[in-house]
């Protein structure tokens, strides 16, 4: 499990084809020296399995599955990307729970300063699938980082974003039109199913299952 803080910022150093797979490597400075062999690593919101790791890089295989339905099909060598590694038991809990299992691509419209502010308005074009689960003033996880939602019309997102994330992120690298990875809100996917969810085969009581034994 990971919570959306960004502990660093890698680089892209290699995509090799192997097989059906790609195998992804990732330049860094601190992330490698965390890992070994089969650990998880959230690389820009997917959780992946890192492999072949050496003092300053590791590579993690991606399906063609992963690759299709993330933002990793615009990835190339030289792009950022968002490293967390997973909480640790004992840690704090800084941003919101995310899983790392991207649920759609958004499309990046723009960075923009706010007027008269040190600030920046992010803007995001959400999928219908993820829009359904997105509120005001409610989590979402974008390229990995878990951010509040500050306005939604229609399906546009709009993140208020403070300095500190720009610089310490791959947010200042995007450009208008690139695809996203974008995680909803765990809470808001299981509220969902269980308002529709039918009732279970078995309704029976506490009471009930006393009376028979259990």
């Amino acid at each position: 499990m990971f919570t959306g803080i960004i502990e660093e910022v890698g680089r892209i150093v290699g995509i090799a084809q192997h097989g059906e797979s790609r195998r992804v490597t990732v330049s860094a400075r601190n992330t490698p020296k965390e890992l070994k062999s089969g650990d998880s690593v959230a690389v820009s919101g997917v959780c992946l399995t890192a492999v072949a790791i050496k003092p300053e890089s590791f590579s993690a295989d991606l399906a063609p599955e992963t690759w299709m339905r993330t933002s990793f099909s615009r990835v190339h060598e030289g792009a950022l990307v968002n490293l967390e590694l997973p909480m640790r038991a004992d840690g704090r809990f800084g941003g919101h729970i995310v899983q790392g299992h991207v649920d759609g691509v958004g499309k990046f419209i723009g960075l923009e300063r706010i007027s008269d502010s040190e600030h920046f308005w992010l803007r995001i074009e959400l999928p219908r699938e993820i829009e359904k689960y997105t509120v005001y003033k409610g989590s979402i996880s974008i390229e990995g980082i878990s951010l509040t939602v500050a306005k939604l019309e229609d399906r546009i997102c709009t993140v208020a974003i403070i300095p500190h994330t720009v610089e310490m992120t791959n947010l200042h690298s995007l450009r208008a039109g690139d695809p996203v990875n974008l995680e909803a809100d765990l809470i808001a996917k299981y509220v969902e199913k269980m308002m529709t969810a039918e009732s279970p085969e078995s309704s029976l009581t506490i009471e009930e299952l006393v009376r028979q034994g259990f």
